[in-house]
């Protein structure tokens, strides 16, 4: 445990053993929450990019998730026979 000071800005720097030991690196993103016994809580944020799907990319994806008809024949047939 290590002792650290609010400073005037309401910013506080985490010492780099601290850092060093839960893995976190300069400018990581960090969710902040308190608890109902008046503990702040520090957790790393999970960043994931992301991508705007055109309707061009949509169709895609519909046409590789598609099941070919004579598959859906297949399994209808199998289920019908209770297989």
């Amino acid at each position: 445990m290590e002792l650290v000071k609010l400073g005037a800005k309401g910013q506080v720097t985490i010492p780099q053993a601290i850092l060093r030991s839960v893995g976190l690196t300069r400018d990581a993103p960090l969710l902040v929450e308190t608890t109902p016994e008046g503990a702040i809580l520090l957790r790393p944020a999970a960043v994931y990019p992301i991508e705007i799907y055109s309707g061009e990319r949509v169709e895609e994806f519909e046409r590789e998730n598609s099941v070919p008809n004579e598959l859906q024949v297949r399994i209808r047939a199998s289920l019908d026979r209770g297989d």
